[in-house]
């Protein structure tokens, strides 16, 4: 075995034609391992220097071009394989598209590898190549979480998410600072043994502002209790019309065990807020009042100075005039014990062909449920409820978006709720989860995150499991909410520092590849 992987670089660079495109999609696929929910980090010390490789025996930049797409298709399509899962929700009429779907979805995002791959090439072999893939590569991530509605998943610093150390450097850089230092460790092998120990004392640097900044005491948590109701409802019976009641009964249930619980476990001055996770209602509970009546007598506490009020996920409708539903919103709603609607926040990062059609009259297709898009709300949101700490509310997937989850006005925590029933138990749910752990670590800031079924979690402001609930499990997270920490680097200045080291790295690595190819033209003369 050993002596395989000792040869494994000869290997590398004599594959030509299809085989080095093969290799490399391969290459890519395997590094999907390192992402959630395995985190076999180490593989990378395998696929990004083999990479590296092919590309050293690239002939051209189009074989260069080639090689990136196909490294970055097998990445995306082993790495989003369980965006299949949502098609068996409904097989009966996407099963052609169960095949497909997932390549079809990685062709786009391989793209985004194209230009990183050819840089890559065309930059001098050794410490110059190393340097301007990692920096190219991080530029690239940054636009693919912005271009087309963006789609920032699976970024390579995810893969510390692990455990709450490893990721304290996102405090001070971010996600894509984690994924700069990340290919730049991984590559080291291809610079020799010096630069493999330098690499163990960047790691070991890492690790100890990870000890340090997990030693530092955490403040006392809010007098607020949440209570985050999980309750398994698999995605194909959600909106069947005979499953409405049993469903909204299902969380009622749940919110009256949760608020007994609370009532009893919980310090005596803690507000109690109870969150349901995405769309969990299957009424419109900002339009109905029936429903909110259900909820106000489950909410109420029996003590005037203990109120406890809903922040429940539902679709939010208007309607014309005549009746006519105009506009649909995939909305967080606050309702308290009187059946008042405290709040509305309407999810502002809509997801195409889930929420919405793109090109809508030239695609045929309708992907969207129940036929009906969604429209935008505001986007970075505060919410400042009675007697709760200020929140910004993040549905599903927005909080994947580091850029976005915290506007001008700094929150004291963040809520997600979310639907994972869509994707089961495969690894989806757990890189959701790994998203939103990495954004309490950037911000500093407490999250909460209610999941339909599962997994719903509380994490402290440096990324601490606090408490939560496993996947496929009905239940309740009962905790007090974990106060906030001072602004973190990250909050203040964002990605810009990634940004700048990567693009003046790249012009110095073009300017001194520029200025070895006049000086080479000068000796041939």
């Amino acid at each position: 075995m050993f002596s395989f992987f000792r040869s494994l670089p000869a290997r590398l660079a004599t594959r030509q034609g299809w085989r080095a495109l093969v290799s490399a999609f391969g290459l890519g696929a395997i590094s999907a391992l390192a992402l959630p929910p395995v985190h076999l980090v180490p593989v990378l010390l395998l696929t990004v220097p083999g990479l590296l490789i092919l590309l050293g025996s690239a002939g051209s930049w189009k074989r260069a071009a080639l090689l990136g797409f196909c490294w970055g298709w097998g990445y995306h399509v082993a790495g989003l394989y369980w965006i299949t899962e949502a098609l068996f929700t409904d097989i009966g009429t996407w099963w052609w598209l169960v095949p497909i779907a997932v390549p079809a979805i990685g062709l786009p995002l391989a793209a985004f590898m194209v230009p990183v791959a050819v840089l890559a090439w065309w930059l001098q072999p050794g410490w110059p190549r190393w340097l301007g893939l990692a920096s190219a590569w991080v530029l690239s991530d940054m636009a693919r979480g912005v271009l087309f509605t963006g789609f920032p998943w699976n970024l390579p610093g995810s893969v510390w998410a692990f455990d709450a150390l490893p990721m304290q450097g996102a405090a001070l850089v971010g996600v894509h600072g984690l994924s700069l230092i990340t290919l730049l460790l991984v590559g080291l092998p291809m610079l020799g043994r010096r630069a493999m120990l330098g690499g163990v004392a960047a790691l070991a640097a890492l690790g100890g502002y990870g000890f340090f900044r997990l030693s530092a005491e955490e403040p006392a948590p809010k007098p607020v209790t949440l209570v985050l109701a999980q309750g398994n409802i698999a995605q194909e019976a959600k909106w069947r019309e005979e499953a409405r009641w049993p469903i909204f009964q299902s969380y009622l249930d749940l919110t009256r065990q949760g608020i007994d619980a609370a009532l009893t476990e919980s310090p005596p001055g803690n507000r109690i807020v109870v969150v349901w996770p995405e769309t969990a209602s299957p009424f419109l509970l900002a339009n109905d009042l029936d429903a909110r009546r259900f909820v106000a007598d489950g909410l109420r506490t029996g003590d005037e100075n203990r109120p406890a009020i809903l922040l429940g996920g539902s679709v939010r409708a208007e309607w014309g005039p005549e009746g006519q539903l105009t506009t649909a919103y995939n909305s967080l709603v606050a309702v308290n014990d009187q059946a008042e609607v405290l709040g509305v926040y309407d999810k502002a990062h809509l997801v195409p062909f889930g929420e919405y059609m793109p090109l809508r009259g030239l695609i045929p297709l309708r992907l969207v449920q129940g036929g009906v898009d969604f429209s935008s709300g505001p986007g970075q949101v505060v919410m400042t409820l009675p007697g709760l700490p200020g929140f910004r509310p993040l549905i599903c997937y927005e909080i994947i978006f580091p850029g976005e989850v915290v506007g001008s006005q700094r929150p004291e925590w963040m809520l997600n709720v979310t639907n994972d029933a869509w994707f089961g138990t495969s690894a989806g749910p757990y890189q959701h989860l790994a998203a939103a752990r990495m954004r309490a670590v950037e911000q500093g800031l407490p999250v909460a995150r209610a999941a339909q079924t599962g997994i719903s979690a509380i994490y402290d402001g440096r990324g601490r499991w606090v408490a939560g609930l496993g996947l496929g499990v009905k239940g309740l997270v009962i905790s007090s909410l974990p106060s906030p920490l001072p602004p973190t680097v990250f909050s203040k200045t964002g990605s810009w520092p990634v940004l700048i080291f990567a693009v003046i790295s790249l012009g110095a690595l073009v300017v001194l590849r520029r200025t070895a190819s006049i000086l080479r033209n000068r000796e041939m003369y």
